[in-house]
């Protein structure tokens, strides 16, 4: 017996030995620099962990690459509380041509012990303030992750000489992150508290009144608030327009939910047909979205979808974000709002300012939160 118990303990210890060799140590910028050469891998990362309106991602502003951060995910089925507001992702609709095929990779256990309790608490922690302040968290969270990464050279909708679409690639919001991690397990978990200073300033009571009802109808009536033709007219118009007419099959799939978890239908093709053969499947978090959030949060995507539907449209997801804030932004004056805050206290909208100044401004907070914040 004595034997058998010394060999059962050596094959444990064997396997044990196994299982962590073929964990793999890396960095943030190691894994963007080449995705490819890490997909289907277990990784262990070290780094800060941010979420927002439409990001869940572990982040390193050191990095060279254009978006310097790895989307970060649960396993299906987790039922997690952190995570991004709200997402726009890409999928090949019923009617396109492309084989939809759910990549041979390996399924991930979630440990949901006290260290992921802790982790996903903190990230799910609103921060309390005056105004409007979509995505707001209280804490970022600096850890050690540990899961399966999944990587690709380019993201987002690949098409041939033809425009035909031959894939439908990328992962997390807009499709347009390289790198994936599901998550494994997290240790080493360190809180910092974001900084919204910049904010403390600002009213606490800044709510429009009577935003119930049909949030897209509302953008289209936000969009008449300035004169007819205009060009802020013709943003919040080209954002309400993506998601369609009522009863309209647009390809626009509106859900809701956490976007925190690997979709069910992750490499799959849709039940549905779409115009451009790709489906746009929206998720909206209605427990963090509540009052004068939805409407905002409905015309960001809708500016996102519009602009990757449009092929006269930007493409880098800097200018496609840069955009939207900026209808955000004309959603809040179409309502009467005084202020929008962003995560880290980037004030992107005051009314205070003087008029000559404001156009300047705007861009300035959010060119600066895109860089500095979300390492655009």
């Amino acid at each position: 017996m004595k034997r058998f118990l010394l060999l059962l303990l050596a094959f444990l210890s064997f396997c044990l030995s196994i299982s962590l060799a073929q964990t793999i140590d890396a960095t943030v910028c190691e894994v963007l620099a080449n995705p490819q050469s890490f997909d289907g891998k277990i990784v262990r990362i070290k780094g800060t962990v941010v979420a927002g309106l439409d990001e869940f991602a572990i982040t390193d502003p050191t990095c060279k690459q254009n978006l310097r951060a790895i989307w970060l995910a649960y396993p299906e089925g987790t039922k997690a509380k952190a995570g991004a507001l709200a997402v726009v992702q890409l999928q090949a609709a019923k009617n396109s041509a492309v084989s939809g095929s759910t990549p041979g990779r390996a399924a991930v256990k979630l440990d949901r012990n006290k260290d992921f309790k802790e982790f996903d608490a903190l990230l799910s922690t609103p921060h309390k303030g005056g105004g409007i302040c979509l995505g707001c968290g209280k804490y970022v969270v600096k850890a050690t992750l540990t899961g399966r990464l999944d990587g690709v050279a380019a993201p987002g909708v690949v098409r041939d000489a033809t425009g035909k679409i031959t894939a439908v690639r990328g992962f997390g919001n807009m499709n347009y992150y390289t790198a994936r991690l599901v998550l494994q397990s997290v240790t080493d978990i360190s809180q910092q508290e974001i900084d919204y200073s910049r904010a403390a300033s600002l009213p606490q009571d800044d709510t429009s009144h009577g935003t119930g009802g049909d949030p897209v109808a509302l953008a289209h009536q936000e969009a008449r608030a300035f004169p007819a033709g205009s060009p802020a007219a013709e943003e919040l118009e080209r954002a309400a327009a993506a998601y369609g007419k009522e009863g309209e099959d647009n390809g626009v799939v509106v859900g809701f939910g956490i976007p925190n978890e690997v979709p069910n239908s992750d490499g799959l093709k849709g039940n549905s047909d779409s115009p451009d053969g790709i489906l746009y499947n929206c998720t909206f978090d209605m427990d963090r979205l509540k009052g004068d959030l939805l409407p905002k949060a409905i015309v960001h995507i809708g500016s996102l979808i519009a602009d990757l539907r449009s092929p006269q449209a930007t493409t880098t997801l800097f200018d496609s974000e840069y955009r939207a804030w900026q209808t955000t932004v004309l959603s809040a004056l179409a309502m009467g709002q005084k202020t929008v805050t962003l995560p880290g206290g980037y004030v992107i909208w005051n009314a205070s300012w003087a008029p000559a100044d404001r156009s300047k401004m705007v861009d300035q907070a959010v060119s600066s939160y895109l860089r500095d914040w979300a390492v655009f």
